[in-house]
Protein backbone atom coordinates (compact mmCIF):
# COMPACT_ATOMS: atom_id res chain seq x y z
CA UNK A 1 0.00 0.00 0.00
CA UNK A 2 1.28 3.41 -0.74
CA UNK A 3 2.18 6.18 2.00
CA UNK A 4 -0.97 7.90 1.15
CA UNK A 5 -3.43 4.79 2.13
CA UNK A 6 -1.64 4.30 5.12
CA UNK A 7 -2.21 7.81 5.90
CA UNK A 8 -5.81 7.82 5.05
CA UNK A 9 -6.17 4.12 7.26
CA UNK A 10 -4.48 5.68 10.33
CA UNK A 11 -6.63 8.61 9.82
CA UNK A 12 -9.92 7.09 9.98
CA UNK A 13 -8.64 4.63 13.58
CA UNK A 14 -7.53 8.35 15.05
CA UNK A 15 -10.95 10.03 14.34
CA UNK A 16 -13.09 6.18 15.31
CA UNK A 17 -10.92 5.17 17.88
CA UNK A 18 -9.60 7.88 19.71
CA UNK A 19 -12.01 10.77 18.32
CA UNK A 20 -14.99 11.75 20.95
CA UNK A 21 -17.06 8.90 18.55
CA UNK A 22 -15.90 6.17 19.34
CA UNK A 23 -16.93 3.42 16.75
CA UNK A 24 -15.85 0.14 18.17
CA UNK A 25 -15.88 -1.75 15.01
CA UNK A 26 -13.29 -0.23 14.01
CA UNK A 27 -10.90 -2.07 15.90
CA UNK A 28 -12.25 -5.55 13.60
CA UNK A 29 -11.96 -3.44 10.19
CA UNK A 30 -8.78 -2.04 10.89
CA UNK A 31 -6.62 -3.57 13.63
CA UNK A 32 -4.34 -6.58 13.32
CA UNK A 33 -5.62 -9.55 14.92
CA UNK A 34 -2.11 -9.60 16.76
CA UNK A 35 -1.96 -5.55 17.32
CA UNK A 36 0.69 -4.57 19.37
CA UNK A 37 -0.49 -1.34 21.47
CA UNK A 38 1.63 0.23 23.17
CA UNK A 39 1.49 3.72 25.60
CA UNK A 40 3.47 5.04 28.84
CA UNK A 41 0.71 5.84 30.33
CA UNK A 42 -1.10 2.51 30.02
CA UNK A 43 -0.61 -1.42 30.57
CA UNK A 44 0.37 -2.88 27.12
CA UNK A 45 -2.19 -4.59 25.01
CA UNK A 46 -1.80 -7.37 22.22
CA UNK A 47 -4.17 -8.42 20.12
CA UNK A 48 -7.68 -6.73 19.45
CA UNK A 49 -9.60 -7.90 22.09
CA UNK A 50 -6.94 -6.44 24.37
CA UNK A 51 -7.37 -3.16 22.76
CA UNK A 52 -11.15 -3.69 22.35
CA UNK A 53 -11.24 -4.22 26.69
CA UNK A 54 -8.39 -1.07 26.90
CA UNK A 55 -11.05 1.17 25.00
CA UNK A 56 -14.26 0.07 27.04
CA UNK A 57 -12.56 0.70 30.33
CA UNK A 58 -11.08 4.17 29.65
CA UNK A 59 -14.32 5.31 27.81
CA UNK A 60 -16.40 4.30 30.44
CA UNK A 61 -14.13 6.33 32.98
CA UNK A 62 -13.96 9.14 30.46
CA UNK A 63 -17.41 8.81 28.96
CA UNK A 64 -15.99 12.48 27.14
CA UNK A 65 -12.40 10.88 25.85
CA UNK A 66 -11.71 12.68 22.83
CA UNK A 67 -8.20 13.01 21.13
CA UNK A 68 -7.32 15.16 17.96
CA UNK A 69 -4.15 15.78 15.59
CA UNK A 70 -2.31 18.63 16.18
CA UNK A 71 -0.35 18.60 12.79
CA UNK A 72 -0.60 16.64 9.37
CA UNK A 73 0.58 12.65 9.27
CA UNK A 74 3.84 11.89 8.09
CA UNK A 75 4.24 8.23 6.51
CA UNK A 76 7.28 6.44 5.35
CA UNK A 77 6.69 2.78 4.13
CA UNK A 78 4.89 1.10 6.26
CA UNK A 79 5.08 3.80 9.04
CA UNK A 80 2.72 6.46 10.22
CA UNK A 81 3.17 9.40 12.69
CA UNK A 82 1.00 11.22 13.71
CA UNK A 83 1.00 14.07 16.56
CA UNK A 84 -2.28 14.51 18.82
CA UNK A 85 -3.71 15.70 21.94
CA UNK A 86 -6.90 15.47 23.95
CA UNK A 87 -8.27 14.02 27.11
CA UNK A 88 -11.47 13.65 29.14
CA UNK A 89 -12.90 13.96 32.56
CA UNK A 90 -13.20 11.13 34.68
CA UNK A 91 -17.26 10.96 35.53
CA UNK A 92 -17.80 7.30 35.00
CA UNK A 93 -16.26 3.97 36.84
CA UNK A 94 -12.74 3.90 38.45
CA UNK A 95 -10.07 3.06 36.11
CA UNK A 96 -6.64 1.69 37.52
CA UNK A 97 -5.01 1.51 34.34
CA UNK A 98 -2.28 4.28 34.92
CA UNK A 99 1.41 3.45 36.15
CA UNK A 100 0.97 4.76 39.34
CA UNK A 101 -2.45 4.74 41.51
CA UNK A 102 -6.17 4.20 41.04
CA UNK A 103 -8.77 6.43 40.37
CA UNK A 104 -11.90 5.95 42.25
CA UNK A 105 -15.60 6.38 40.41
CA UNK A 106 -16.42 9.63 39.11
CA UNK A 107 -13.79 11.95 40.57
CA UNK A 108 -14.50 14.49 38.35
CA UNK A 109 -11.00 14.93 36.98
CA UNK A 110 -9.72 16.32 33.79
CA UNK A 111 -6.92 15.81 31.78
CA UNK A 112 -5.94 17.16 28.76
CA UNK A 113 -2.33 16.30 27.55
CA UNK A 114 -0.51 15.66 24.16
CA UNK A 115 1.68 13.29 22.99
CA UNK A 116 3.33 11.61 19.17
CA UNK A 117 2.16 7.62 18.12
CA UNK A 118 3.94 5.91 15.60
CA UNK A 119 1.88 3.23 13.61
CA UNK A 120 2.82 0.82 11.52
CA UNK A 121 0.49 -0.49 9.04
CA UNK A 122 0.87 -3.69 6.74
CA UNK A 123 -1.25 -4.94 4.16
CA UNK A 124 -4.07 -2.40 5.77
CA UNK A 125 -4.17 -3.40 8.97
CA UNK A 126 -2.45 -1.59 11.51
CA UNK A 127 -0.05 -3.94 13.29
CA UNK A 128 1.57 -1.18 15.47
CA UNK A 129 0.94 1.34 17.87
CA UNK A 130 3.32 3.37 20.14
CA UNK A 131 2.90 6.45 21.88
CA UNK A 132 4.65 8.20 23.97
CA UNK A 133 2.53 10.78 26.17
CA UNK A 134 2.98 13.62 28.03
CA UNK A 135 1.93 11.13 30.97
CA UNK A 136 3.29 12.96 33.78
CA UNK A 137 0.80 16.05 32.85
CA UNK A 138 -1.90 13.99 32.87
CA UNK A 139 -0.93 12.02 36.55
CA UNK A 140 -0.90 15.39 38.13
CA UNK A 141 -3.87 16.59 36.68
CA UNK A 142 -5.69 13.60 37.55
CA UNK A 143 -3.88 13.91 41.66
CA UNK A 144 -2.39 10.78 41.01
CA UNK A 145 0.97 12.82 41.82
CA UNK A 146 2.16 15.73 43.63
CA UNK A 147 3.50 18.90 42.47
CA UNK A 148 7.02 19.23 43.85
Amino acid sequence: MSAEDNKAIVGRWFAEFWGGDFNPAVIDELAAPDIRFEYSLHTPCHGREEVREFATKFRTAFPDLNFWGTADLIAEGDYVVGQWEGGGTQTGDAFDDMPIGTLPAGTGKTMRFTGVTVLKVENGLITEEIGLDDGLTALWQLGLIKEA
